[in-house]
């Protein structure tokens, strides 16, 4: 593989990606509770559930961002906004389709779901990184 020169180190990226990774794992499995996860994908009143799962993504990008650069607070603003778009998305598509979880084509779901999420973390870390 060709050698990339680069000013980011890459023990700072693959550290701020870790961080990105927890934070999805604590905001879309151990911090999510039964409200928000059955109420943002409701056909109505689900803007209050969705806001307020996706406030956690926010709140923790907040939390990476703050210590490693305070002026790129924004980005905890892209992250709510596309985490809202993706899980509003995965919503309206589960509510078309009704896929049981014996259906392989709702385990795709989640998991396009999740691999949007992990690219965007990819590409916060990035602008965290070069910062």
């Amino acid at each position: 593989m060709p050698s990339f020169d680069t000013p980011v180190s890459v023990g700072a990226f693959a550290l701020l990606v870790f961080a990105f990774a927890v934070k999805q794992l604590g905001a879309d499995f151990l911090l999510q509770n039964t409200w928000m996860a059955h109420g943002k994908d409701r056909a109505s009143a689900w803007l209050l559930p969705l806001c307020a799962h996706t406030g956690l993504h926010g709140l923790g990008t907040l939390l990476i961002t703050l210590p490693v650069k305070p002026a790129l607070w924004w980005l905890a603003l892209v992250d709510f906004a596309v985490h809202t778009a993706v899980d509003r998305g995965k919503g309206l598509i589960g509510q078309r389709t009704h896929f049981p979880p014996t259906d392989t084509r709702f385990w795709w779901l989640i998991g396009i779901d999740q691999f949007l999420h992990q690219v965007t973390h990819i590409g916060l870390a990035a602008i965290l990184a070069v910062a």
